[in-house]
């Protein structure tokens, strides 16, 4: 695919594996307010929504308390918690070998938070541009995300791949015309599948 520019890629459950990471800090919340813990149903969610949208769902739309849930939110700082963020093993090998012939980027759900995710895992200087929902009008899965990147770089879609393991990734990067690459989700619709970032290379080269 010589033609692609911009590889683009979804922070949890892509370049780290988030889930015990989410887990605990929801569950820090939850307990704070007298709630059990995350179901698995629940934690599919949190994966890969806004925190939110999570938040809302985990309190079932009680306007009051997800307000109150806000607050003491704000005072957990997520930090104690990038400890327990697992980087695949492949990803800094890949972006040094993308860049500089490719620019990356990142597009993620997260809100404040994938900045000290970057600097807790020395990435920063991996990516030439980070999109998180606060920076989008409407987050994934909406293509807000992805055509935000475009218009950063000014590519056409037909020039960017997007990697990412959710169907909202699927959907936004159908709707923002890129090629989506779903990772380790055989179920997801893709133009292709892979279990390991080692595979970017046999495809982009």
């Amino acid at each position: 695919m010589e033609q692609i520019k911009v590889v683009g890629f979804d922070c949890d459950g892509v370049m780290f594996d988030t889930k015990n990471a989410n887990i605990a800090y929801y569950n820090r919340i939850l307990e704070h307010f007298g709630k059990p813990e995350m179901t698995s149903e629940q934690f599919e969610f949190t994966h890969t929504h806004t925190v939110y949208e999570s938040i809302e769902y985990l309190f079932q739309g009680n306007l009051d308390k997800i307000n109150a849930v806000h607050e003491v939110r704000k005072q957990i700082s997520y930090m104690p918690f990038l400890k327990l963020m697992e980087i695949e093993p492949y990803l800094k090998p890949l972006l040094k070998t993308l860049r500089p012939e490719h620019k990356t980027a990142v597009a993620t759900n997260r809100t404040d938070t994938i900045t000290s995710v970057l600097f807790e895992h020395n990435l920063q200087e991996y990516f030439d541009f980070v999109v998180s929902a606060l920076d989008v009008e409407k987050p994934k899965p909406y293509p807000d995300p992805i055509i935000r990147i475009l218009n950063h770089f000014q590519v056409e879609p037909g020039e960017m791949i997007y990697i990412g393991d959710s169907e909202l990734d699927q959907i936004a990067s159908k709707s923002a015309g890129v090629f989506f690459i779903a990772y380790k989700n055989p179920g997801l619709y893709a133009d292709f599948h892979i279990t390991s970032l080692k595979e970017i290379n046999q495809i982009l080269f």
